[in-house]
């Protein structure tokens, strides 16, 4: 992994700390910025040292201020349907490591979808939340109308995104938008607090885990059931589940080994 212009990475005990580094700019998410996430996240996925991906905004105005405006102006028709910033999202989502989105300051349009992307969503009481595409004439295009309604459910999402409001962290938690809220100088350790707890767990499992929650999301209950199933069956074949189990037998803490 090389120098980024826009990303500063650090990994500290098996966490990828992923910081948008743009400040002056509100950490807006220009394509270099999203080329530079895009190639942390490969990176991320070969790596076995990498077990958890913390998000975070430099300074403390912005998470993610959302798109370049001035980019996103440029933009003809059928560029909407190249992947990009949704086809990058649905990578961070589908991650086999657990990824954690640190907000506070301002997490608007592409910056909010950024960490409704993510597993799990921690927040500063004054974090900004919103999806104000409709503003400029069009709507979020990278996941937005689709996973804010399935996480604060369809009444919500609509009213967000038509209205274009702005909620802070405390409406946030309240709404299921975000599950922890932290002081914000406290943030960055409640992020490793939360990182810790899931560092814990058998590594084999939680990839099982996320992939039978978001397979099984927007299928039939049935089908669903299956994809956990087949899930469980292969947990069961592993060597982590016979660790974990003679950890508990035993009283001690589990040594996974990821196989």
């Amino acid at each position: 992994m090389h120098p980024y212009e826009n990303l500063h990475v650090e990994i500290e005990q098996g966490s990828m700390w992923l910081t948008i580094n743009r400040p002056e700019y509100r950490n807006a998410l220009n394509q270099a910025t999203l080329q530079e996430l895009e190639d942390a996240f490969h990176w991320a996925e070969a790596n076995h040292e990498v077990k958890l991906i913390i998000i975070q905004g430099a300074g403390n105005k912005s998470f993610a201020a959302g798109a370049d405006i001035k980019q996103l102006h440029d933009r003809k028709m059928l560029e909407a349907l190249i992947p990009g910033m949704q086809g990058l999202y649905k990578k961070i989502e589908q991650s086999s490591k657990v990824t954690i989105a640190a907000v506070k300051g301002y997490a608007l349009g592409g910056g909010c979808e950024l960490a409704l992307a993510c597993d799990i969503r921690i927040a500063t009481k004054n974090a900004k939340f919103g999806l104000p595409e409709l503003n400029l004439g069009i709507i979020p295009g990278a996941g937005g109308t689709q996973r804010l309604s399935r996480i604060v459910g369809k009444g919500r999402a609509l009213d967000m995104i038509l209205t274009g409001k702005i909620i802070d962290g405390e409406e946030a938690e309240r709404i299921g938008l975000v599950s922890y809220l932290a002081a914000e100088d406290e943030l960055e350790n409640k992020a490793e607090e939360v990182a810790s707890q899931v560092k814990r767990k058998g590594p084999v499992a939680i990839k099982l885990a996320k992939l039978a929650i978001h397979k099984g999301y927007d299928a039939d209950l049935e089908t669903a059931m299956l994809i956990e199933k087949l899930a469980q069956a292969v947990a069961f074949g592993t060597d982590d589940k016979k660790e974990g189990t003679q950890a508990f037998l035993e009283k001690r803490a589990a040594e996974f080994s990821n196989q």
